[in-house]
C-alpha cells in the first residue's frame, strides 16, 4: 500500500511518499494540497502520517507526549514539543496563546511551540473534513529511536546527526531521497518526513502501536496519540 510523509518546513509541507524501498518528494503549502498531489499519483495511498499534534487537549496534558518522550535517549527527550491546549490555538498573539494555555493546561507556551500553530490549525481543519486516508500523527525522533535509539543522540541539524538518521532508515529497508537544496525545505525536514513514512508503511502492515493504547479523545472529537 502507499503511503506518505508528512513534516513541516518553511514553504508549508514537505512529503515523503513510498510504496516499499524509495521515496518521491512532495511539496506543498497546505496539507490538502499535497494529500491531494499524492493521491494523483499514487490513487491506492491509504495511510497518511503527519509530524503535527493531531487531538488537542481541554484541561490537561496529553499522554501521548510524556509516553512519547520516555522512548527518546536522555538529552533528546525535549524534542517532543508540548501540545498546545484547543483555548490557546483560537488566539493570534504568543502572549495571549500563552495566557490561555496556562489557564487551561497549568503551563504557558513556548514561542517555539506557537509558531506550530497554524500548521497544527491547518491540520487539524483538513482532518477534520474527513479525508479519504487513514491519517496518524507521528513524531520522527521516536519513529528513528524505535529503529535504533543511538541514530537521534546527535543533533538532527549537524552533518552526523542527518548521517545517523540516514543509516537508520536504510537499516529499516528504506533509502532516502537526495536533498536537494532551494525548494523550501531542509535536509532534516525531508529525513523527518522519511521517518514518518516508515512508521506510516508499519501501520499499513499491521504492526505500528500507538501512545497510548487506546488514544485519548478530548472535547475535538479526535484520537490524540503518537504512533510509532
Amino acid at each position: 500500500m502507499p503511503v506518505l510523509g508528512v513534516d513541516g518546513c518553511r514553504a508549508g509541507w514537505v512529503g515523503a511518499l513510498t510504496r516499499g524501498t524509495t521515496y518521491d518528494v512532495l511539496l506543498a503549502g497546505d496539507i490538502a494540497t499535497l494529500v491531494a498531489q499524492a493521491l494523483r499519483r499514487e490513487p491506492a495511498l491509504g495511510v497518511v502520517a503527519v509530524d503535527i499534534p493531531i487531538g488537542l487537549p481541554d484541561d490537561r496534558p496529553r499522554l501521548a507526549d510524556r509516553l512519547a518522550r520516555t522512548r527518546l535517549p536522555t538529552g533528546r527527550k525535549s524534542s517532543v514539543f508540548p501540545t498546545p491546549s484547543r483555548a490557546a490555538v483560537a488566539h493570534t498573539s504568543q502572549p495571549e496563546a500563552s495566557a490561555a494555555n496556562r489557564a487551561a493546561l497549568d503551563v504557558g507556551l513556548s514561542i517555539q511551540a506557537f509558531h506550530l500553530v497554524p500548521k497544527i490549525l491547518d491540520v487539524d481543519a483538513w482532518v477534520r473534513g474527513e479525508p479519504p486516508v487513514t491519517v496518524l500523527e507521528v513524531h520522527p525522533e521516536v519513529s528513528l529511536a524505535e529503529i535504533d535509539p543511538a541514530c537521534v543522540v546527535p543533533s538532527k541539524v549537524t552533518p552526523a546527526g542527518r548521517a545517523a538518521r540516514a543509516a537508520a532508515l536504510r537499516s529499516a529497508g528504506l533509502e532516502p531521497p537526495a536533498y536537494r537544496p532551494g525548494r523550501g525545505y531542509a535536509a532534516d525536514d525531508l529525513l523527518d518526513a522519511c521517518a514518518v513514512a516508515w512508521t506510516a508503511l508499519r501501520h499499513a502492515a499491521g504492526s505500528a502501536y500507538s501512545l497510548p493504547d487506546p488514544p485519548e479523545v478530548f472535547s475535538d472529537g479526535l484520537p490524540a496519540a503518537i504512533w510509532v
